[in-house]
């Protein structure tokens, strides 16, 4: 995409240039026209219809300032600039003619003539093409052209911008014509239909030399101008996520706010996963600059929207399939030989993960064992027995397959509210009856009661007073509980980096468990919000509220080896059967099951990401 700016004097530039006001005027009238998109990409606000006046006062602002640059020492003129250079500093504005008529007017000076072309060197014409980007994004002239001369470009503005602080009048303009490639005279620029359909990655915006230098253009190259580098704008992007961050640490929450602004814009020029992560940690990083704080879930439709994204979570990605497939292994073969078992879950949900166990169980040589559910739950803010209905709908299930099931819920704000008396087997009927073999379950529930002091411990005390044959515990492989707020911010931005990447990924390869459907986008999009949550009180939020404290195995080994457990191998079977479910769901392409110290891990690619443990009361 090209647009040419040249200097055309006498009547003829006159009747140009009132031709183009005239389109302007026409413009305003009407509906307003759509704004440019090369600039627009920079983040200026420029319609099509004023791009020629546009450049015409960057040029006499550019001549302006030249002038006074080449002046003699102590001039008035110099010592202006440098007063604008060092005293006032505005940020990118997003209307680039006003801002250009102010610095005109700040000037206080007619923008002095073009100065003629030298007559010993003619250079072709300075309009280049879109680019891609792979250059460095600076505006480089070649070895033949002297910067200083009558060839201008249209430059974005650096940042921080340089800016009067009082914008008074405008200065007199003289008219300008502006030359298309055609070599008509016109109001307006080009259409952008020259991008390539979307292929290139730059945009160029350049005004044309003089006519005495355009007459005799010849074989000179163009000089290619990079506005947009992705690449370039993804570091970016990392660097002012980061630097946001320290800048919270360090409460200087000034530089924090100017940060925070550059990166929705920085965002919007990446794309996929990139764009959508960075826009959810840009978010978490404006609640925490600005102090608000995400509201926790106390609505009914609140419980209910949390319960949607848990179950499009489930269907969307392998890690809370994984997650049950491995923790319903260990407790299967903890159950070998036993007659009567009792499961506890310590957030049942919708009941998701125990089907399957019921069936595995039901097929056991010699029959299914007597099986006893106890599910734990939050409080319902309608105080309907929502527990209640999930384990009806699993007493079906288990009618159906001819396994004798009971099923009790307890509601419970907080795990720690739990008592040894809630999960004890249920007095023996007869002194000849088999005793009850527990089994204690975990899914991403642990990390929760960091948040408050002493909660994990009485929790596993009141999981030790049961005597459990087995705990299965799963949980993010991440350390999101540092203390450092930089430390925390960078782990969950590689992180949830990768979780992103991993739904991009997964959902190019159809899932043999699921049904082919339209749905699968939806259930992405779900995912993303649910994981944008967890960003959300990552970042956003401090003290009791901030329950998303995940910590690796080898800290959770640490914790559950003081509270007086020692680990189970999961074994080989479980690893060959993970491996079968992920080949299911997606192909097996990306995905990785890995075993570590008796232990599954999850990972995408080479991150590990949630980890399966099994442990077990320490013999005294």
């Amino acid at each position: 995409m090209k647009r040419e700016y040249q200097d055309a004097g006498g009547s003829s530039g006159a009747a140009d240039m009132g031709s183009c006001k005239d389109k302007v005027m026409a413009a305003a009238a009407g509906e307003e026209e759509e704004v440019d998109e090369l600039l627009a990409a920079l983040g200026y606000k420029v319609r099509s219809s004023d791009m020629a006046d546009v450049a015409q006062k960057l040029e006499q602002l550019e001549m302006a300032m030249g002038m006074g640059g080449v002046s003699a020492p102590g001039a008035a003129d110099d010592g202006f600039v440098s007063h604008l250079a060092t005293d006032t500093v505005h940020y990118n504005p997003s209307d680039l003619s006003s801002w250009v008529e102010s610095m005109l007017s700040e000037l206080n000076a007619p923008p002095p003539p073009l100065p003629p072309a030298p007559p010993a060197h003619r250079h072709a014409s300075t309009s280049s093409t879109v680019t891609g980007g792979g250059g460095s994004g600076y505006f480089d002239h070649p070895a033949a052209v002297d910067s200083s001369s009558s060839t201008y470009t249209l430059r974005p503005i650096p940042l921080p911008l340089v800016a009067p602080a009082d914008p008074s009048a405008d200065s007199a303009r003289e008219p300008k014509r502006m030359r298309t490639g055609g070599g008509s005279t016109s109001s307006s620029s080009s259409s952008s239909s020259s991008l390539g359909g979307g292929a290139s990655r730059g945009s160029v915006v350049e005004t044309a030399p003089p006519a005495t230098q355009a007459s005799t253009a010849a074989n000179a190259p163009p000089v290619p101008v990079v506005m947009v580098d992705t690449q370039e704008a993804g570091i970016r992007l990392v660097h002012a996520l980061l630097a946001c961050a320290e800048a919270v640490q360090q409460e200087n929450f000034a530089a924090a706010d100017a940060l925070v602004k550059q990166i929705p814009t920085l965002a919007a020029s990446q794309g996929g996963a990139m764009r959508k992560v960075a826009a959810y940690f840009g978010e978490a990083l404006a609640r925490r600059v600005y102090r608000f704080r995400p509201a926790p879930d106390s609505s009914l439709l609140d419980a209910a929207f949390a319960d949607l994204l848990h179950a499009h979570f489930y269907e969307s990605c392998p890690y809370l399939k994984f997650a049950h497939f491995t923790a319903n292994q260990a407790i299967l073969e903890a159950f070998a030989g036993c007659r009567r078992v009792h499961v506890v879950d310590f957030d049942i949900k919708q009941g998701m993960q125990w089907p399957a166990l019921l069936q595995a169980l039901a097929l056991r040589p010699g029959g299914p064992p007597s099986f006893r559910l106890t599910g734990v739950g939050p409080p319902q803010p309608d105080e309907t027995d929502a527990l209640q209905q999930v384990g009806w709908k699993l007493a079906q299930f288990a009618h159906t397959i001819r396994v004798d099931f009971q099923y009790r819920g307890l509601v419970a704000a907080t795990l720690a509210d739990l008592e040894p008396f809630m999960l004890q087997p249920e007095s023996e009927q007869d002194a000849n009856d088999e005793p009850e073999v527990i089994a204690v379950n975990s899914v991403f529930e642990l990390h929760r009661l960091l948040a408050q002091p002493g909660a994990l411990e009485k929790v596993l005390g009141t999981v030790q007073a049961v005597r459990p044959r087995i705990v299965t515990v799963v949980e993010q492989e991440a350390n999101h509980n540092s203390g450092k707020f930089l430390d925390r911010f960078t782990e969950s931005l590689h992180y949830y980096s990768t979780m992103f990447d991993s739904l991009e990924g997964g959902s190019s390869g159809q899932s043999e468990l699921s049904p082919p459907a339209a749905g699968c986008g939806t259930d992405q999009v779900m995912s993303e919000v649910y994981l944008g949550r967890q960003i959300c009180n990552v970042v956003a939020c401090e003290g009791a509220e901030r329950t998303e404290r995940h910590e690796t195995l080898g800290q959770w080994r640490n914790r559950l080896g003081r509270a007086g457990f020692e680990p189970v191998h999961l074994g080989s079977n479980a690893y060959k059967q993970a491996s079968t479910l992920l080949a299911l769901f997606a192909g097996g392409d990306g995905y990785r099951v890995e075993e570590k110290d008796g232990c599954l891990t999850l990972a995408w690619h080479t991150r590990p990401l949630i980890t399966t443990s099994a442990w077990r009361v320490a013999a005294a």
